[in-house]
């Protein structure tokens, strides 16, 4: 027995603590969005939301939240086809170079984000004449934000499973390096990767200073337009969004238990 382990007691306390610290601003939301004029409680506003007449009063939320998808898919797409392949190479090919990528690619969860948008804006303004102004390109900003994160997930991946021997296995067995990437050595970092996209759609979903500044309409600041008209609708699209999310996160707690009763 473990004389340094918190007692049963000592564990639920701490577990309530934790739960109530995240379910009370959650469930007073809820009761907020259910609350109408005379005082009493209903769902008129939750039907609201996907009443057809209504629709011109909260478009911007639904064109926000598609351009927000738009983003969350090419970020994703960043993270698992030049980030992950890039951690690949750098630990198979240049260990030497690992504490320096390491530390460029956590460098951005210590820059502000009105600081990062300060160093951007000249770099959008040639994106905006060369690729045009459409919110996609704010990609290039969510990639960079969501590295430190995204990179931890897939290191931990990394750090479990034996790349080394796994690719040299597969080379000599005659599998070319596309082979070993994607049928070898993406598998074996499943997890990992799952994780990063995760986090990765949490993060552009969530993001809306760099959006602000550089003037796109995303999910957050599609609400805070919507807000000053209707406060109920942007609180049941914050909901809808924290569920998408946990949803999301159940999926990627199922499919690493799958993965690891195959591996067994």
């Amino acid at each position: 027995m473990n004389r340094l382990a918190p007692s049963p007691v000592t564990r639920w306390i701490i577990g309530i603590l934790v739960g109530a610290f995240f379910a009370i601003p959650l469930i007073s939301t809820f009761l907020y969005t259910l609350r109408q004029t005379d005082g009493s409680l209903g769902l008129e506003r939750w039907a609201a939301v996907f009443d057809p007449a209504r629709s011109a009063a909260i478009r911007p939320i639904w064109m926000g939240l598609g351009n927000s998808l738009v983003l969350a898919l090419v970020t994703v797409a960043i993270v698992l086809l030049l980030l992950a392949p890039t951690m690949i190479l750098v630990n198979l090919r240049f260990g030497r170079l690992r504490p320096a990528f390491e530390f460029v690619v956590l460098l951005p969860i210590s820059i502000p984000a009105i600081v990062l948008v300060v160093g951007l804006a000249p770099i959008y303004l040639q994106i905006g004449r060369s690729l045009g102004t459409g919110t996609w390109t704010l990609a290039f900003a969510y990639g960079i934000t969501v590295l430190p994160f995204a990179y931890r997930s897939i290191q931990a991946s990394i750090d479990a499973a034996d790349l080394r021997t796994l690719a040299e296995a597969a080379r000599s067995l005659g599998a070319s390096w596309l082979t070993v990437v994607l049928k070898v050595l993406a598998p074996n970092l499943r997890q990992g990767l799952l994780a990063a996209s995760l986090i990765s759609i949490a993060v552009v979903l969530g993001e809306f200073t760099i959006a602000s500044l550089l003037n796109r309409q995303v999910f957050q600041t599609a609400m805070v337009v919507v807000q000053k008209q209707d406060p109920y609708a942007p609180a049941i699209f914050t909901l809808l969004a924290l569920l998408f999310v946990f949803l999301l996160l159940l999926l990627i707690g199922r499919v690493a238990r799958g993965t690891r009763k195959a591996q067994s």
